[in-house]
């Protein structure tokens, strides 16, 4: 976990180092953005990674892929500049993220927001930490737990700056009594993990780097993240361009084992 840490709180300078006023933005093939400062630190955690655990398997957002990650046990899957468009708007609410994957299962995640000078962490079983970094220095980690929703209060539920859809309104709607608070990339992960909202839900399609990050985290942490009818989701799905059609990321996970029971 320390080199990770290392190699995310490194491609996070890199990216601060960009001056975003004068980045050149280009379109890719699925109309999403893309900076140098994306592919700066893409280039660092690829190469940090082949160091790190050579011979390994990394699926990054900016590196296709053509190696089937089902023939591997473990992998990692990496979103260098996890909200592009907050970074090009020069908004602070972009993450750098790295996850392993074993089995299908993410089972330790990174998540660095480095103009915030915040690093969230976790491995399955283990838990979950969150770090401060301040003027090159880090400060020492806290245990974060996810939150169990009060009775009677409002539900605190996370939703996309730049990203909405009608399923996703219609099930916040649905459920009532609802707070909703407005944040960038993987910080959503972030704040259900640490425990200062509910849940995360976003039901329309993403990639799966842009999850297994917090997905390791949020459950590290003692939360789920599950589809909305409360099953698991599989990763390393190449065959279906490693889209995940949906997910929820809930701090309590209670009420969807009884379900699901």
């Amino acid at each position: 976990m320390e080199p990770l840490t290392e190699l995310v709180i490194r491609a996070g300078a890199r990216i601060l180092a960009v001056d975003r006023a004068a980045a050149h933005v280009q379109v890719k093939q699925d109309r999403s953005p893309v900076t140098e400062a994306d592919l700066a630190a893409n280039s660092i955690l690829i190469d940090g990674l082949s160091r790190l655990v050579p011979n390994a398997l990394v699926i990054s957002e900016e590196c296709p892929q053509t190696v089937d990650p089902s023939r591997h046990q473990s992998f990692f899957l990496v979103d260098p500049l996890d909200g592009t468009k907050e970074f090009i708007a020069g908004r602070k609410e972009y993450t750098v993220n790295v996850a392993l994957v074993t089995g299908g299962v993410p089972l330790l995640g990174v998540i660095g927001a480095p103009a915030l000078g915040m690093l969230w962490r976790g491995i399955v079983g283990r838990g979950a930490e969150r770090l401060t970094l301040r003027d090159g220095l880090r400060q020492a980690p806290q245990a974060i737990r996810s939150r169990r929703h009060p009775p009677g209060k409002p539900s605190l539920v996370a939703v996309s700056r730049s990203h909405s859809d009608e399923r996703t309104a219609a099930m916040i709607r649905a459920r009532g009594d609802i707070v909703r608070r407005r944040v960038g990339s993987a910080l959503k992960f972030a704040w259900v993990a640490e425990g200062r909202i509910d849940a995360y839900p976003r039901l329309s399609p993403t990639r799966e780097w842009d999850v297994a990050a917090g997905h390791a985290i949020v459950t590290a942490a003692g939360g789920a993240v599950t589809d909305s009818s409360g099953e698991p989701i599989k990763f390393g799905q190449m065959q279906t361009g490693f889209v995940v059609p949906e997910f929820v990321a809930w701090g309590d996970p209670a009420p969807i084992r009884r379900n699901r029971s």
